[in-house]
């Protein structure tokens, strides 16, 4: 992978969820991405004060209990981040039913401070380098993937794993807007881009293309 940008992985050990820190430089700024249950949330910070990185924001792919539990953490350590998530998972935020929590018996919302919508096909700049909001729904109503053309890398959230796509048996689950979205937006980088997943190992999409047998 180049150099143009780096990625830290914190897994958390319950449901194996990855969350990342992004960035360029050491004492630069920073992206937390889909901080969940502990002890992600203590790792990040850690990762973050090792490296003196300023955290610019919160960036959720999807709203999902298990990537959303860790940011009422991560703004103890550094209040008044601003959270980006797509409109359609926003109410993950404050709903336990529509983040999945309910379900599990532990009902979870987030206080979320200041919201920023992440919208499919608009672009966010972390460092001087450009990143393409992707739409990657189906899992979840208003999933994302985020895609750097110079760093060849695409964080994509629960939609496609190693061997793998995301689960499509939730209520505003779409097994056939997933694999629409992935054969047309993921599908469409090139072979080499790296892929960062919301659980299991990093991948590329030109062996996802070749081997994963939910594409074929």
């Amino acid at each position: 992978m180049p150099e143009t940008v780096q990625i830290a992985c914190m897994i958390e050990p319950s449901f194996g969820e990855n969350a990342y820190v992004v960035w360029r430089r050491a004492a630069g700024p920073c992206w937390i991405i889909d901080p969940g249950l502990p002890p992600s949330a203590a790792r990040i910070a850690a990762h973050i004060g090792r490296l003196e990185l300023k955290p610019d924001a919160i960036v959720l792919t999807h709203g999902h209990a298990d990537h959303i539990a860790g940011i009422p953490e991560v703004l103890r350590s550094y209040p008044n981040l601003p959270i980006y998530i797509s409109d359609e998972e926003r109410a993950c935020l404050t709903d336990p039913r529509e983040n999945l929590s309910a379900d599990l018996g532990t009902p979870f919302k987030v206080e979320p401070g200041q919201t920023r919508s992440l919208d499919p096909g608009s672009q966010l700049s972390l460092d001087e380098t450009t990143w393409h909001v992707l739409d990657v729904s189906g899992h979840s109503p208003g999933g994302c993937a985020l895609y750097c053309p110079v760093a060849g890398l695409v964080i994509v959230g629960d939609a496609l794993f190693q061997g793998s796509i995301g689960r499509t048996d939730f209520h505003h689950s779409s097994h056939d807007r997933l694999i629409r979205n992935i054969k047309e937006r993921l599908f469409a980088l090139p072979d080499q881009t790296r892929v960062y997943s919301g659980h299991g190992p990093a991948t590329t999409i030109g062996s996802e293309r070749r081997t994963n047998p939910f594409l074929q």
